[in-house]
This record gives C-alpha cells, structure tokens and sequence, in this order.
C-alpha cells in the first residue's frame, strides 16, 4: 500500500482536520517510476562573510551585489569582502531599486543615491518621508503613506510639490509601490491602484480605473512581483488577512485554509512586518513569506505541474520552529546569495547540504490518514523509499518514525538509520509497526545529517475484521 507523503494530515482541538506541510523538505513534482513526486531536503546556506550588521534588503547592480546591513550601505564582491559605501541610518526592511545610473534606497524614511562612486541622501523637504520606491520612466516614485511624489526627470534630487499624485479611490494609506510591465501598483491597505505614465505638465501618471484591486497589502514588504503579477499579503474592508495574486483587476487568493490558519496565529502588527519575496531557481517559482518565527513558502511551478496548492515550511535549528536564516535573495556571482536577519553572517545557497551556515536543522513530514474502513489493520512494516548514500563521510545517521491515532498525540519514535556514505541502495524500514482499530497518521523526523530524499512510503499491511 501506498501512503502519499507530499503533504500530511494531523487534528487540533476545535477540532479540525488540519494539512500538515513538510518542513525543511521541498515538494518536487517529478514522475520517476517510484512516484509522481518526491521530497528533496531543503537547500542548506553556505556562509560567504560577515558585514556590519544584520541584513536588511539587496541586490544586484551593474554585476555588483549591494546590501544593507546595519544602517550601511554596503558592497559585496564575489570572495565575500563588503565595502561600505554609506549610513542609511534606520531599520527594519529597506526598499531597492535602480535607474540607468543611480542606485536607490530607502530606508528610515528618507531616499539615499549611489552612483557608483558618491553617495548622496535627497534633501529637499517636499519628498517629506520615503515609505516605499519605484524607479519607473525615469522617474524616483515614492510615497509618504498618502501622495505618490516623483523627482524631477533632470534633477533626482528635486521634487516639485506641484506634482504630487494621490491614489483616492479609497481612503486607506498607500503601503508600498511595485512596478509591473512598467505600469506602477499603488498598494493601500484595502484597495490597490494602477497607474500609467500619459506625460503632462502636473504628475505625469493616470490611474488605469479598470485595473483597481479590491484588496490591498497590510505592510510595505508583504508584497512582491511574482510570475508578472503581484502576490501580496493582505485582505479587504472586512475581511481576514490571506495571500493573493493581483492581476487585471482581480485578485485570486493563493493561501489554502491551513496557511490562513498560521496567518491568524500572528496579530496584524505581527503580519505588517513580514517579508515576501519571489524566488524562480531549476523550474521552482517560490514565493517566500517571512514570518517571525519560520517561512512559509509557496511553489507556483510544483503546483501547476500537481493540480494541487504546493507549500511547504522552512525553519532555522532544531526546534519545531526557528526564524529562517535566509532573506533577500540576490541572483550575483552565479549563485543566489543570501543575508541572515540574525547576524552579521551573509552566504549562499547550497543544494549539496541542508545545514545553515554549519548548524544542523531538523525536517519533518506526515502523511495522510491510514484508514481502512475502521476494519483496523496490523502493519507489519513500513519502507521510506528513499535516495541514500549523500551523507557525510563518517556518518551514519537515523531518522525516526512515530504514530498518532487522533492526529494530537504520538507514540514513542522508532528510529532507523539512513546508511552510510555511498550506501545508495540501504532500505530504510521499520518492522513490525503495530496495529490499528480505526485510523493513524504517520509522521518522520529527522535532521540535515541524514540528506536524503523521500519518494514514496510503502506499507505492509493484513486487513481486520475482513
């Protein structure tokens, strides 16, 4: 018998049947004989260097990657070694983007210039506090939570109040700008507005009133471009706070009922201050969704190619939860490269480990109820068919096993271990795994020791009461 493990099922206390992703293992739609699918650990980080402080936003710039860290303004070349190039004072999340010859950040709410030898802050009183940033036909748009201002086309540095823009369709404050197809997006609170560039005299942008959304972002980071559209965090006037996609005038919520669940573990404060960000690596689109104390991550690629939502949770450490140690992902040096909200480390991603920045993490998957027309079963033996033999050298690690049957409380785990390096074809199996009255769930853990890849779970099981 089968037992589908791509994602799992577990219970609360309300009660509710809830869906139980796997963490710290990425879901990859492939048929390979096996299975359609498999889980694959989740790639490791690799530590490139240290700057001067945690890191809060990049990217990359003339073949360059720029970050953050701290309140500076730094250069990273591709050994690692940063540069700083200036105090952007602040903190918390900051806001990139570039034009031909300037590199833009906002950070503190104020606007801060690189050109690639001098660095500069805009001045000029009428900018007044810099939320969020698009550059976008030549013009430095931003937004001071209730105008969208632009710089003057010949002078960045200046802004004439007269031409000032507003996004009225509803009162909720502007929270942040993106730029799709070189149309802006003015993302409110409850509404998000779409604007063209028609010229003129006064502010140069029209609203496009049949593009407007009627759901907005609930903070300036929890939005992203994501597969030419807007993914965004955030509801409507009366509603509940989900994730969605915006395109031509609609919205299409991406966040099943168990990722609203863990949104609604976080207060709205909590939520403001996540960070999305999209990710397209080996035919994965991932949209990443920071919280505070792990990342939730949707692949729009996996989904499409399984007719089925694809999440999954990634953790830093061996707890059940842990904030995930890498943000901003910048495409540089051909590699992605990454900071740490937690410390002054930077590095990039490595698909050969799953350790983060040299510490073990643990991952964990369930399956779906085994259920057998409350006939009950004995299980004889379970068999992770799995890719082994990718450990490290030396090692022998195990991974564990145990069982619920009200999806709450577990049974004692069972271990088994994974092989050693080069043992491509050691069987993980578990024998003599009980019985059952009615239904079980089955959950393994194990840590970033035992690298391995999971294709299918087979179980031997006779049939009760037939």
């Amino acid at each position: 018998m089968q037992i589908p493990i791509v994602q799992g099922i577990y219970t609360d206390s309300k009660p509710d049947f809830r869906t139980s992703y796997p963490r710290n293992l990425v879901p990859v739609p492939k048929s390979n004989g096996i299975s359609e699918g498999y889980l694959r650990p989740a790639d490791g980080i690799v530590q490139l260097g240290t700057g001067v402080g945690v890191d809060r936003g990049g990217m990359e710039w003339n073949g360059v990657c720029y970050r953050v860290m701290g309140t500076k303004l730094v250069s990273i070349d591709s050994l690692g070694a940063s540069t700083i190039l200036g105090d952007v004072g602040g903190a918390g999340q900051v806001t990139f983007d570039y034009s031909f010859d300037r590199l833009a950040v906002a950070s503190g709410g104020a606007l801060y210039y690189y050109d690639g030898t001098t660095f500069t802050q805009v001045t000029d009183p009428d900018i007044g506090t810099v939320v969020d940033l698009v550059w976008v036909d030549g013009y430095f748009m931003t937004t001071d939570g209730e105008f969208l201002i632009v710089t003057e086309l010949n002078n960045p540095l200046a802004v004439n109040p007269l031409k000032y823009g507003s996004s009225e369709a509803d009162p909720d404050p502007v929270v942040a700008l993106l730029k799709v197809r070189n149309e802006v997006y003015a993302l409110n609170r409850h509404t998000i507005e779409v604007f063209d560039n028609v010229g003129g005299e006064l502010f140069p942008f029209s609203r496009i009133d049949g593009a407007q959304i009627q759901r907005g972002a609930i903070g300036t980071n929890t939005c992203c471009v994501y597969l030419d559209a807007i993914a965004f965090m955030g509801s409507g006037r009366n509603e509940s706070v989900s994730i969605w996609m915006g395109a031509n005038g609609q919205s299409m919520k991406l966040s099943s009922r168990e990722i609203d669940e863990i949104l609604s573990e976080y207060t709205e404060a909590q939520l403001s201050t996540a960070v999305m960000e999209a990710v397209s690596y080996k035919s994965h689109n991932f949209l990443y969704i920071h919280l505070p104390n792990r990342t939730i991550v949707y692949d729009g690629g996996a989904s499409k190619e399984l007719g089925v939502p694809v999440w999954f949770i990634l953790t830093s450490g061996v707890g059940s939860t842990g904030q995930y140690r890498a943000r901003n992902f910048v495409w540089c040096y051909n590699k992605w490269l990454v900071g740490d909200p937690t410390s002054t480390s930077h590095g990039y991603i490595d698909s050969t480990i799953s350790t983060h920045y040299g510490n073990a993490v643990a991952w964990e998957f369930g399956t779906q109820i085994i259920y057998n027309e409350s006939r009950g079963a004995i299980l004889h033996s379970l068999e992770l068919v799995s890719l082994t033999g990718r450990v490290a050298v030396g090692t022998e690690p195990q991974i564990s096993t145990s069982y619920s049957i009200d999806g709450l409380t577990y049974s004692q785990e069972r271990f088994a271990k994974v092989g050693a390096a080069g043992n491509t074809t050691k069987r993980i199996v578990w024998l003599q795994q009980g019985s059952m009255r009615n239904w079980r769930i089955q959950r393994f853990k194990g840590t970033s020791d035992a690298h391995i890849s999971m294709a299918r779970l087979e179980a031997v099981i006779e049939p009760l009461n037939v």
